[in-house]
This record gives structure tokens, sequence and C-alpha cells, in this order.
């Protein structure tokens, strides 16, 4: 059984100052995925200790960004290329190989998507790194190995996965030009072979595993009672291609019990796999 856990910590020195370390003991994750490090890889060394490999990737600006995975196993190769020099995806996109404890190929993709912002350039950069995504995802969607691409994807594919979608018809995150990416790698909600992986698209676990209701969300603002009533947010996922969603036994949203005791403003997902 091969556990993979996926956070975007906003900030992973503030994340451990705030209670990580205990929720990663309990947790017992094999694979760990993390997104918005905003730290160097020294950083992440002596918060993780000996007993994890990690792979990093730092964003082009320093403090923004960043991505990682941490293995209890070694790891076989990492990439980080996604687009042409001209486009900085630096801190967003990195690919690890490793082997399994009973000798499978597996993949993992930490994914950082920008938030982006209706009508700016910060949503031009958003279509920018969804443009390359695509291309990407549409290769190892047809991966003969398992393969899942898991992180903070700063977009709600369906009105089940925002709370307060009417709301957001026109905010970033829930715009019909970003939604379309997903029609294109999972399926249309209305669609025969939606959520099947059919066709070398990929599986939302979350979706997958807990079916047809209001999310369960992964993110929720600081601002107001956010959390306590939870209005929030699924916008971080695992999708799975078909040889991996198979083998999916368990999936759950590590949602802190209280306000208080939140150490990020996103809530780890966390999926088991039998491979």
């Amino acid at each position: 059984m091969l556990r993979v856990a996926s956070v975007n910590v906003n900030g992973v020195r503030a994340a451990f100052r705030k209670g990580m370390q205990p929720w990663l003991d309990e947790a017992r994750v094999d694979v760990l995925a993390l997104q918005e490090v905003r730290a160097e890889r020294e950083d992440l060394e002596a918060l993780l200790g000996d007993d994890w490999v990690i792979a990093h990737d730092a964003a082009t600006a320093k403090g923004r960004a960043g991505v990682a995975v941490a293995t209890r196993h070694a790891h076989n190769e990492a990439r980080v290329e996604l687009g042409p020099k001209s486009v900085d995806t630096a801190g967003r996109w990195l690919e690890v190989d490793i082997t399994t404890p009973g000798g499978h190929p597996f993949t993992i993709v930490s994914c950082y998507v920008h938030s982006g912002e209706a009508g700016t350039p910060k949503q031009d950069a958003k279509y920018e790194f969804l443009k390359h995504m695509d291309k990407r995802m549409k290769q190892l969607g047809k991966h003969p190995s398992p393969v899942v691409v898991v992180g903070d994807l700063n977009v709600g594919h369906r009105t089940l996965d925002i709370k307060n979608w009417k709301g957001n018809l026109k905010n970033a995150g829930f715009l019909p030009e970003e939604r379309a990416y997903f029609d294109s790698w999972i399926g249309h909600e209305e669609s025969a072979d939606y959520n099947t992986g059919a066709s070398g698209r990929f599986v939302d676990i979350g979706r997958a595993f807990h079916g047809e209701i209001e999310g369960p969300y992964s993110w929720w603002s600081w601002r107001g009672k956010a959390f306590d009533n939870d209005a929030g947010w699924r916008i971080d996922y695992h999708l799975a291609n078909a040889p991996l969603a198979g083998a999916l036994k368990h999936y759950r949203v590590d949602r802190a019990p209280s306000y208080d005791t939140r150490w990020s403003d996103h809530a780890p997902v966390i999926a088991d796999y039998d491979i």
C-alpha cells in the first residue's frame, strides 16, 4: 500500500511552527507532495529530517511558490521542464519517478497553478501555464505506468467544488475558460466517460471516492467564518491515470478540527493506492 499526501503548506517553515509535524507523524505518509513551499532545499531537509528523500523546485522569485516531493524511497528521476524557457514555470511543476517497495514504477507530479485574477496579467500567466500543462497532461494520461498529478490546481471544476459558486462565476478559479481545461483532462460532467480515465484522461480521485456531494472542500479563507461555516473550495486534487485509479483504496481530506489548529489555509488530501 502506498499512501500519498498533497498539501499547499502556505510556507513550509510557518506550517511547521504552527503544528505540521504532529500531523505528519500521525499521517504515516509514504509520498508527500508540497506546494507553496517558499523556502530553500536546506530548510526542507532540516524540517523533514533524514528519513525523507527530497526533490525541490524553488520559484524564480525568492519567497514565492515552490514545489517539492518527499518520499520514503529513492528517486529515479526528477523533471521540472513544462514549457519553453520563455515561460517561467519554476516552483510550479515537479515530476518525480520512484519505484515502490513492491518494485512498481510510479510517477507523481506536485503542481501549483497560479491563483490568477480575472482581467489582469496574473490571469494571462495562469492561462499560459495551463496551456503548457494541458500538453503534458495529455502525455501523462496515456502513460502505461501509474501516474498521479497532485497539488493546488487553483480551479474548482464543478459547482460541487465551491460552496458559493454563484458568487464566483466571474472570478479566477471558476472561470469557464479555466474549467474547460479540466473537462479535457477528466471529462465534462455530462459526458458518458466523465471521470473514468478513458481515452487517456485522468480520474479525479476525490470526486470518484466521495461521489456527487458538495466538497469535501480543501481550502478556506482565513477571513471571517469561512472555515467554521465550511464555506470552502475544493481546489487540491489527486488526478490519477487509469492504471493508478483502479488501485485506489481510500481517500480523505484532513480538515483541521478547529480554526485555531490550522497550520495552513489548505487541508492535506491523502489517498491510499494498492501498488
